[in-house]
């Protein structure tokens, strides 16, 4: 959240997992918009924290992103693409939500998760029934230039050396346990997880 300029309008696509109390509690300054089709995993009244929380259905979801053209410096979807049946409009219109010089903060399934073992918590892409459609990472890329995006920082595999590290040791237990192990580093020493971040440079 440093990289959040202050005062920012940040867009949540998919704000459960108690998104918008930790994101409010680390940046108070911003006015936080949180939209999903349900209250997910939500340990905290997101009211209490969101400047504006909005459950929308998921055939609804697009459009009513699409009510926000031009209006936020960032914007956040943290696994929640692979969740969607209209991918292509739905990034589209994320994208078209930022105000020039804004930045989107994207994560996903890999690609190659298809192919993980099998675990509680997921780690291959369909341990989450909800997951619809893996997406390309060459092709999120492209999409995202296409709409006049810089690209900040992509990698298709993330794995941060620490997390990789405790989850090599750990990976014994956690294929004894078949769960992932703490802090997502299950995930980094398989390279789970896809980011994309990416700039608006000019106008959608």
């Amino acid at each position: 959240m440093n990289s959040v300029p202050k005062n920012a309008r940040i867009l949540d696509v998919g704000c459960g997992n108690n998104s918008p109390f930790r994101v409010k509690s680390q940046r108070p300054d911003v006015f936080y918009v949180g939209l999903d089709v349900d209250n997910y995993n939500q340990k905290v009244n997101p009211n209490c924290y969101a400047d504006q929380y909005i459950i929308v259905s998921s055939k609804d979801f697009v459009e009513e992103i699409g009510k926000f053209y031009d209006s936020f410096d960032t914007v956040i979807s943290s696994h929640n693409l692979e969740h969607c049946e209209r991918q292509d409009e739905l990034l589209a219109a994320m994208l078209k939500a930022l105000k020039k010089g804004g930045r989107i903060y994207i994560s996903f399934p890999c690609e190659e998760s298809i192919h993980f073992p099998r675990r509680r918590d997921t780690l291959n892409f369909y341990d989450d029934s909800t997951h619809l459609r893996v997406l390309n990472f060459n092709e999120t890329i492209n999409k995202i230039k296409s709409y006049g995006f810089v690209i900040d920082f992509a990698v298709k595999r993330y794995r941060p050396f620490i997390l990789f590290l405790a989850g090599s040791i750990l990976e014994p237990l956690a294929l004894i346990l078949k769960r992932n192990m703490p802090f997502g580093s299950t995930w980094a020493f398989y390279g789970f997880e896809t980011i994309i971040w990416a700039s608006r440079r000019e106008k959608v």
